[in-house]
């Protein structure tokens, strides 16, 4: 049973110690992978830090932390409501609740509507402008699962939607949607491109099997290159989004340990094995480091 284990079905930690049936509904909102939530979070984060409201409205962040653990489980039960046919041809995946029958459609749907009146309850927290702004991203979601049929580049609507909350924390904090934000908005959007094709790397030659599109198919030999760029034109968004907010060239040294981080990503990266799984979860850290700088630029 140990050798079946892989990277998307193992339990650890907390959830692996719930009851069995518990156990389905968290696996199937991935709430034992953080990662998901924390890269959801981020760039939610960064746009209140940048327009100076990080230690003001340091409730904004806790409330988008919430929403983002919420929403990404959410975003899972419906991904995997959609893809259960799909999922149970790809190993990694194969053990996921629905494909594998651990959890019913029914009870998937039931659980999905509970994980969106916890988002409601977030979304009220906000102002008329920025709630309109949040509303507009359902419209992305829900067409995210069905990308990886029409397109070879499902990546980049990802990107979309994982960005989403610059937007509604710039508008939020700011009163409105204006340049900084968003340029940080789009930055991040190259930022999870690059992330989520690595992350792509370990479905390669199932995801060519069964018909799905990646980016890291696209790219083929191209990846680390492919992935050189995108972090570039992130950084170079963000640079921008600085620049608009505090045009001091010593604001853009901010950028240095999140930039060093990606370069190490890059120089780094190993196509096979467990090195794409380590180098998409470091992302947390990267995140992390934008967001200090961040609040140093929107505090200075």
């Amino acid at each position: 049973m140990t050798d079946s284990i892989v990277p998307d079905s193992e339990a650890r930690g907390l959830v692996a110690r719930l009851p069995g049936k518990v156990r389905a509904f968290a696996l199937l909102a991935r709430f034992d992978r953080p990662i998901g939530w924390w890269l959801l979070f981020w760039p939610g984060a960064w746009s209140v830090a940048l327009a100076g409201g990080a230690v003001e409205r340091w409730d904004l962040i806790a409330w988008l932390l919430l929403g983002s653990i919420a929403m990404r489980g959410a975003g899972c039960v419906y991904n995997d409501i959609i893809d259960r046919d799909l999922d149970r041809q790809v190993a990694r995946t194969a053990a996921r609740p629905l494909a594998s029958g651990a959890v019913s459609l029914k009870a998937a749907w039931g659980w999905l509507l509970f994980l969106c009146l916890i988002g409601l309850v977030v979304w009220v927290q906000l102002r008329p402008y920025a709630m309109i702004v949040a509303v507009l991203s359902l419209a992305l979601v829900a067409a995210y699962p069905f990308m990886k049929r029409i397109t070879w580049w499902p990546q980049a609507w990802l990107g979309l939607v994982f960005s989403w909350a610059a937007l509604v924390g710039w508008s939020e904090v700011a009163g409105e949607l204006t340049l900084p934000g968003l340029l940080l908005y789009a930055g991040s959007v190259f930022w999870v491109i690059g992330y989520d094709t690595i992350y792509a790397l370990q479905d390669k030659e199932d995801d060519a099997l069964v018909g799905i599109r990646s980016s890291a198919l696209r790219m083929g030999a191209h990846v680390r290159p492919g992935v050189a760029i995108l972090y570039a034109v992130a950084l170079a968004l963000w640079a921008a989004a600085i620049w608009q907010a505090r045009p001091q060239g010593l604001a853009l040294v901010a950028l240095l340990p999140v930039a060093t981080h990606l370069l190490w990503q890059v120089a780094t990266l190993k196509e096979d094995g467990a090195d794409p799984l380590v180098k998409f979860r470091s992302n947390r850290f990267a995140g992390l480091l934008m967001f200090l700088a961040c609040f140093v630029v929107g505090t200075a």
